[in-house]
């Protein structure tokens, strides 16, 4: 009998803004721009015209904003609920399948109770099977309600907090799975993201 586990997405939820790289800059009107700890913008070259870019590591996000933290907390201990519940579900059948076996060995049973005893196991082994898939559906959709939710927050978060117009490109940055392959740590405005988000939540 084939073993039966739950299959499910592990990990981290986050999508962060759109991952757009089209940051041009004029001939000889480049402009740098940095970012301090509570995000604001600094030009080397004050009314020049440029491209103004900014970044939030998400691994960071993940680390320290507490309503991920506590949202991903509920789906692990949901997926191991889960999964202890098939567990239990199948070491059930296991038994009955052995028991089955020894009354089988030592002619305990009749023709017809043994295939009336056969078609009961495949039976509920089907219905496990069925119960995995179900079990599985549920908790990705309720990992994608999640997402939605979280990119929700994030969008809503990001339009005031660039209300003012100060960047034209945010990027999200993680290390090792990223199309960024150099940053600038000036241009970093991941720990007033993260703060805005976190002050935002205490109020609701």
């Amino acid at each position: 009998m084939r073993n039966v586990q739950l299959t499910v997405k592990k990990g981290c939820f986050i999508v962060f803004a759109a991952v757009l790289f089209a940051a041009c800059q004029q001939a000889g009107k480049g402009v740098t721009n940095t970012a301090d700890s509570s995000g604001k913008s600094t030009s080397a070259a004050p009314g020049s015209v440029g491209t103004r870019i900014a970044y939030v590591d998400l691994d960071s996000v993940e680390a320290h904003y507490e309503y991920f933290k506590e949202k991903k907390a509920e789906l692990e201990k949901r997926q191991q609920a889960i999964d202890n519940e098939l567990k239990a579900n199948l070491r059930s059948l296991q038994n009955e399948a052995a028991d089955f076996q020894r009354k089988a060995n030592n002619n305990q049973l009749t023709q017809s109770e043994g295939e009336a005893a056969q078609r009961s196991l495949m039976q509920k082994q089907q219905q496990l099977e069925v119960k995995r898939q179900n079990l599985s559906q549920q908790y990705m959709e309720q990992e994608a309600k999640f997402n939605e939710d979280l990119q929700k927050r994030l969008d809503d978060f990001l339009k005031k907090f660039n209300a003012d117009k100060k960047y034209d490109f945010i990027f999200s940055y993680r290390a090792g799975a990223s199309n960024i392959l150099f940053k600038n740590e000036s241009l970093d405005i991941t720990k007033a993201v993260i703060a805005g988000l976190n002050e935002a939540d205490a109020k609701k």
